[in-house]
């Protein structure tokens, strides 16, 4: 992959090495740097953390003193050494895999959270994203990241003299941002188009680096766009002045048919494309567009082909969460396209419905994403299991545990989380080196850190909170007269709790102020006093979650509450950082089992933090007693009124009765021996399995390299397995219905109980499918399937056969029925063949 780049910023030849290092968002966690750009201007360094922009921004006069700074130029000097240190050093995939992997993984997502220098996120997903670019470049797995490029991205938040929020859209000058012009080799910027009704949109392309790692950003806004086109890109999950909906569409398909046509343009070979949810699902239509251009086959063929190399993680917990599109919309912007791929509006609208049949259901960006995969994952052990329900009707009559949704839990970018003192513990403890390689030896080198030194690392990153915190409270305060007039600052001893997340009904943001004055109480305790830190914004439109926050700004104006509850506006990465490396106790309630997987908690993890949180998501797998603490009973509950009053109790309890006092619980020497205990096994059994080390590690083991070898495999001879499969397939459709059973028997033998089972395959060959026994776990677990051996042709009859097989007599034969699914030896059943016949 050749990149070339248009540099707008002439720099002193000695300090030329400056726009290498501030374009490269390898900063952003590698923290060497950040003494350089502090040097260059102080003031922006603290309020931007962007050394791009602090470098257009720096006057040239300044420029000339620092290249005649010898201090100055040795630092930047050893940088630039470092970095090229890293990007020749050896990486895990590298050493696991080698040459075998041609080629790129694709990953597309509507928001990436890389650094706040970059707004073009808005919660957890984005971060999530961005998490995983920066982990690719730490192991070296070949991936490239593709986005969209914002003007105004998510809205800055403040608060008004009521405590109402308001929105502000900023504009994100790309100027000012870490991102440069792709340009080809003759030095034109690289631009790629896509068919809207009557016109064509023009993709700029801008270029981000990831250090090892690329991430490409298309935008709408190019002056030869009419004036509308111009801003699609404008507003990230915006509404603008067009119908939101609409609005939305049109960005996927900028993501999903630009972000592939670029790929291809630019020559990058991709044999995995992973989807971070379906926004991006229309590149799986794309990729299939392109593999009928080059290799003249039918689209059934080609989807064939390409759909093993492509893998959908859902994040959503509940089956509204989806993007839909009217019929008439979709097929506004589709149909011409649908004539490219050559196959009708209806079969079209199919790949998009539940029902194929039903003209009026939307066009669900999800089923789109599921029908065109090669595999399909939640983000936790929890949300695979929910996403199988979710996706129940894609497999009518199939037992929802053989839906087929696996899962690969979240994880979190330590070293972006980990405040500077938690990085010197890490390395103290477990090598420089300890996040890029497999991490066998975190849990047993964190074991051996003392008390003392835990104890110590846990106030300092306490104090650092305090430290950031307090001048910014100083700054609300002076922005809102009367609403924060009388808070002090933050103490640097007393136990703190962090809360932060976006503000909505099922987040339950509001738990905590089910019984505000038994919350006082905890608060204002005298002998163990206890300070909370709330952030999160509400979504513009969401006017439950700005009630939330209301409710907060209302509690927190009593006088007795100064100093100990504080709401931090404007909640983005910088503040996220403070606060899960500051923070003792994490908490979050959402409502089961709607938090997908949750990342939030996981980011205390390495900073010494413990979590107090629903047993939803990602903690309903991670949680042990000796770790942290839980909410909830496992199950979900439909009177969610009693529920949540029952949750609080339990909260408010937890906190009065064990966090509070294991805090101030202390020896001699002022330690809290037992809290440290759960401090140490919380870093030692969660930092690294909750890390994105171990999540990419897991995505690419189990998906990224067999999926590119199967879909090498589809791609070869000019896609004759792709079309042997589908030729199967459409076997199938001809003949399923006509399936049934003849007579069934089981006989108890000396070996277990015998069944016999006679079975009418009208047309198919016997190959084509497999007849089994199925018998559901009574323990819950996975059902059992046991294969039955065609043994004989029916007499009389063409194409019928006798099945037998032998199961042990641990349970009674009427535990067992008999189906019919299909077989082939290179197909995925059920995700492309959802055919099933049953035993009565």
């Amino acid at each position: 992959m050749h990149i070339t780049h248009y540099l707008p910023r002439a720099l002193p030849e000695p300090l030329a090495g400056l726009t290498t290092l501030a374009l490269d968002l390898r900063w952003s966690w590698h923290h060497g740097t950040d003494t350089l750009w502090r040097t260059v201007d102080p003031q922006l360094w603290e309020e931007t953390r962007n050394p791009w922009l602090i470098l257009e921004s720096v006057s040239d006069q300044r420029l000339e003193d620092l290249a005649a700074d010898a201090q100055f130029i040795e630092a930047l000097r050893q940088q630039l050494e470092m970095k090229e240190q890293h990007f020749q050093g050896e990486t895990w995939f590298a050493s696991q895999y080698g040459s075998t992997f041609q080629g790129y993984v694709a990953y597309f997502s509507m928001e990436f959270g890389l650094s706040e220098s970059l707004p073009i996120y808005s919660g957890g997903l984005g971060v999530l994203a961005g998490d995983l670019m920066k982990t690719a470049c730490d192991l070296g797995v070949p991936l490239v990241g593709i986005g969209l490029l914002y003007q105004q991205g998510y809205f800055r938040q403040a608060l008004d003299a009521q405590g109402e929020q308001i929105e502000f859209y900023p504009y994100n000058d790309p100027t000012m941002l870490p991102v440069v012009p792709l340009t080809d080799d003759s030095g034109e910027w690289v631009n790629v188009t896509v068919e809207l009704p009557g016109r064509l949109l023009r993709l700029r392309v801008w270029h981000v680096e990831v250090g090892r790692r690329s991430l490409f950003l298309l935008d709408s806004n190019d002056p030869l766009n009419n004036p509308g086109d111009r801003g699609i890109t404008s507003e990230l999950y915006g509404s603008g002045q067009k119908s939101a909906q609409e609005m939305r569409l049109q960005q996927e398909i900028v993501l999903g048919i630009g972000g592939w046509r670029l790929l291809e343009k630019m020559g990058i070979e991709c044999p995995v494309c992973h989807l971070n949810e379906g926004h991006a699902a229309f590149a799986i239509l794309e990729r299939a567009h392109s593999f009928m251009l080059h290799s003249k086959l039918p689209f059934d063929v080609a989807l064939r082909a390409t759909r093993a190399g492509n893998l959908f993680t859902s994040h959503t917990p509940v089956e509204a969460g989806f993007d839909r599109f009217p019929p008439e919309l979709l097929l506004r912007y589709f149909r011409d396209y649908a004539k490219q791929l050559g196959i009708s509006e209806d079969q079209l609208l199919a790949l998009g419905r539940s029902d194929a049949y039903d003209h009026g259901e939307p066009f669900n960006m999800a089923y789109l994403a599921f029908r065109g995969a090669g595999a399909v994952n939640g983000v936790s052990r929890l949300h695979g299991r929910v996403s199988r329900h979710i996706f129940q009707p894609l497999f009518p009559r199939w037992p929802t545990a053989e839906v087929p949704v696996a899962y690969v839990t979240n994880g979190v970018h330590a070293a972006t989380w980990d405040s500077a003192v938690a990085d010197t513990l890490w390395t103290n403890a477990c090598g420089k080196m300890r996040w890029l390689g497999t991490l066998e030896t975190i849990e047993s080198a964190l074991r051996c850190v003392d008390d003392q030194a835990l104890w110590d690392f846990r106030c300092q990153g306490r104090h650092a909170l305090v430290e950031f915190l307090n001048p910014r409270l100083v700054r609300q305060n002076d922005n809102h007269e009367g609403l924060h007039e009388q808070t002090k600052g933050l103490a640097p001893d007393f136990l703190t709790l962090g809360f932060a997340r976006r503000f909505t009904g099922y987040k339950r943001t509001n738990l905590l102020l089910h019984d505000p004055q038994r919350l006082t109480r905890l608060l204002t305790s005298r002998d163990r006093p206890v300070q909370l830190v709330i952030a999160g914004k509400a979504h513009p439109q969401d006017s439950e979650g700005k009630r939330m926050i209301r409710e907060w700004t209302d509690y927190l104006r009593q006088p007795e509450l100064q100093g100990r509850v504080v709401f931090m506006e404007d909640y983005n990465l910088v503040v996220a950082a403070e606060m899960v490396q500051g923070v003792d106790i994490w908490i979050n309630t959402p409502r089961r089992p709607w938090e997908a997987s949750g990342t939030s908690g996981m980011k205390v993890l390495v900073n010494g933090g413990l979590n107090l949180s629903e047993l939803d998501g990602w903690w309903a797998e991670a949680y042990r007693p000796e770790l942290g603490w839980a909410l909830g009973d496992r199950q979900e509950h439909h009177d969610t009124a009693a529920w949540d009053a029952a949750e609080a109790e339990q909260l408010y309890r937890l906190l009065e009765e064990e966090v509070v006092p294991s805090f101030y619980r202390r020896d001699v020497n002022g330690l809290p021996h037992e809290w440290i205990a759960r401090m140490r096994e919380s870093m030692a059994q969660l930092s690294a399995q909750f890390s994105s080390n171990r999540m990419l590690r897991e995505y690419t083991e189990r998906f990224y390299v067999p999926m590119a070898e199967t879909c090498k495999q589809r791609h070869d001879d000019n896609a004759a397995l792709a079309a042997g499969i589908e030729e199967w397939h459409t076997l199938l459709r001809q003949h399923w219905d006509k399936l049934y059973f003849g007579n069934i028997t089981a006989e108890a033998i000396a070996e277990g109980i015998r069944f016999q089972v006679q079975v009418y395959l009208d047309g198919l060959p016997p190959d084509a499918v497999s007849v089994e026994l199925y018998a559901e776990d009574p323990a819950g677990g996975q059902p059992l399937r046991r294969p039955l051996t065609r043994t004989a042709a029916l007499l009389g009859v063409n194409n019928a056969y006798l099945y037998e097989g032998t199961v042990a007599q641990d349970r009674p034969a009427s535990d067992y029925t008999s189906r019919i699914v299909p077989s082939h030896p290179s197909a995925l059943v059920p995700l492309e063949a959802a055919f099933i016949t049953w035993y009565k």
